[in-house]
C-alpha cells in the first residue's frame, strides 16, 4: 500500500505576493524610522537656543562659556548682527557665528571686515557665505555622523596649534578642501581649515567640540576653549532666528565705521552671564507635520492587523497532498524500530490490538463502546475458537519478551484474517 501525489492538485502553489510585500514593507518602515530617528537626533542651527551660551540643553553652549570666562575670556552675547560688528570694535576680538545660514546674506560681507588680529569662527558654514566671505574653501563631502579623530589622520600636517594641543576631537563631519593654491590650514581631514587673512577665519564643520552633551569627550574642550579663548575678547553671536536685513542711519558694513552712535567708539564688552536663557519650544511632535504622524499612526495598525492576521489562520486545517510517495511498509518498518529503541512492548501491544478491533468490531457489526467481554464472546463465536483464548488476545497482559510480542502480533493478525477474511486462512 502506498501513498500517492494527487494529479489533479498542483505540487507547490505559487507563493502569495503579500509575503514578499510585507516583509519589504517592513524592511521600508525601518529604514525610515532609521532617517526620521537620526534627523530628530541630530542638532538644527535654526532651533532656538542653538549653541547659546545661555542654553542649558544639550544642544546649548552654557559649559562653553563657563569654561571659557574661567579662563578669564570675557563673553559677550549679541542676538544681532549688527550689534556683534559694533562691539569688536577698534581693537582685535574674536567673533563667534554658531549658526551662519541665519546672518542675512546683507551682512555677511562684514563679518571678515574684523579689525586687524580679530578671529571669526564659522561652524558649518553654508556654501552661500563662503562664496559671499570670498573665501578660497569649497564644501566637498560630509559624514552620516561626526567622527573623532586626530589632527592629521589623513597624512597632512596641521599648523593649528588649538587643534595640536586638542588632540582627537570630534570634528570630523562637514569636509572643506582649499580652492587652488591657496594657503590654508587643515586639520582632522578638512573638517577643520584656517584662512590666515588679516581677520583670521576659522571654519569647522561639525557643532559637537561646542555642545553641552560632547564637550567633555575626546578634546572636544580643549579644542573650543581654543578656537574661542586666547587673550582677545569674544563676541558671541546668538542669533533666536533668521537675521533681518540692516537698516537704519547708524548702520556700516564696517565694524570699525562707528558703532551707531556717530563717535567711533568701541563698545564696552560687559559679560552677560545673568541673561535669561530663551525658551526652547522644540518637541518631536511640533518637528514633523501633521500628514506625517497621521501617515504613521496608518502604518503602525496596518502593520499590527497583518501580525494578527498572519499570527492565526481562521477557520479548519485543510488537508495538503504529500510532496513524495511513501510506502507504508516503510511507515510501519520505522515505527517499530523506534518501539524496538524504547523497549516500550506495552505501548505496541496496545497498537496492535487498538488496530484488531478496528477492523473485527464493524465485521461483527458491534458499535466501539461494546464491553470486552461481548467483544471476545463474539468474536470467538464466529471464528470458532476458544473464547477465553480471544479474550487473552484482545485484552491480555503486557508482553514481556519480544518473542511474547511478535507471537501476539502473529496471533491477532490470524485471527482479524478469519474474522475478516475468512477464505484467506492462516497465512502461515
Amino acid at each position: 500500500m502506498t501513498t500517492t501525489l494527487d494529479s489533479t492538485h498542483p505540487v507547490a502553489p505559487p507563493r502569495p505576493r503579500h509575503r514578499l510585500l510585507i516583509p519589504l514593507g517592513l524592511a521600508v518602515l525601518l529604514i525610515v524610522a532609521t532617517l526620521v530617528f537620526h534627523a530628530v537626533d541630530q542638532p538644527d542651527p535654526t532651533d532656538q537656543g542653538f549653541l547659546s551660551p545661555v542654553t542649558t540643553d544639550d544642544d546649548g553652549g552654557s559649559r562653553l562659556a563657563e569654561a571659557l570666562r574661567e579662563q578669564g575670556v570675557t563673553v559677550r552675547r549679541e542676538t544681532d548682527p549688527s550689534q556683534a560688528l559694533l562691539a569688536t570694535g577698534l581693537g582685535p576680538a574674536t567673533l563667534f557665528v554658531p549658526a551662519p545660514e541665519l546672518v542675512h546674506p546683507a551682512t555677511v560681507a562684514a563679518l571678515a571686515d574684523l579689525p586687524t588680529g580679530s578671529r571669526l569662527v564659522l561652524v558649518d558654514p553654508p556654501r552661500r557665505m563662503l562664496e559671499q566671505l570670498d573665501l578660497p574653501l569649497g564644501r566637498t563631502d560630509s559624514r552620516w555622523a561626526t567622527r573623532a579623530t586626530s589632527p592629521d589622520a589623513d597624512g597632512h600636517p596641521c599648523r593649528l596649534a588649538e587643534a595640536a594641543r586638542a588632540g582627537t576631537a570630534a570634528a570630523d563631519r562637514q569636509r572643506y578642501a582649499a580652492r587652488g593654491a591657496a594657503p590654508v590650514d587643515r586639520c582632522y581631514s578638512g573638517g577643520l581649515v584656517r584662512v590666515p587673512w588679516r581677520t583670521e577665519v576659522v571654519v569647522i564643520g561639525a557643532s559637537d567640540p561646542f555642545r553641552n552633551d560632547r564637550i567633555d569627550e575626546w578634546g572636544n574642550r580643549v579644542l573650543a576653549t581654543g578656537l574661542l579663548g586666547g587673550p582677545r575678547p569674544l563676541v558671541w553671536l546668538d542669533l533666536p532666528a533668521p537675521a533681518p536685513a540692516p537698516s537704519g542711519p547708524g548702520w556700516s558694513p564696517s565694524p570699525t565705521a562707528g558703532n551707531g552712535d556717530g563717535n567711533g567708539a568701541r563698545r564696552d564688552f560687559d559679560d552677560d552671564r545673568a541673561d535669561r536663557p530663551p525658551a526652547r519650544q522644540n518637541p518631536l511632535w511640533d518637528a514633523f507635520p501633521a500628514w506625517f504622524w497621521a501617515l504613521l499612526v496608518q502604518l503602525s495598525l496596518a502593520g499590527l492587523l497583518v501580525v494578527l492576521w498572519r499570527a492565526r489562520r481562521l477557520g479548519p486545517p485543510v488537508p495538503e497532498p504529500l510532496p513524495v510517495a511513501v510506502h507504508s511498509a516503510e511507515t510501519v518498518l520505522g515505527r517499530a524500530r523506534l518501539y524496538r529503541r524504547a523497549g516500550a512492548r506495552g505501548p505496541a501491544a496496545e497498537t496492535l490490538r487498538a488496530a484488531a478491533l478496528d477492523r473485527l468490531l464493524p465485521r461483527l457489526n458491534l458499535p466501539p463502546d461494546t464491553p470486552s467481554a461481548e467483544v471476545a464472546a463474539r468474536v470467538a463465536a464466529y471464528a470458532g475458537a476458544d473464547p477465553e483464548r480471544v479474550a487473552e488476545l484482545l485484552h491480555g497482559a503486557e508482553p514481556t519478551t519480544d518473542q511474547e510480542l511478535l507471537d501476539l502480533a502473529r496471533d491477532l493478525d490470524t485471527l482479524t484474517r478469519t474474522v475478516a477474511h475468512p477464505t484467506e486462512g492462516d497465512p502461515r
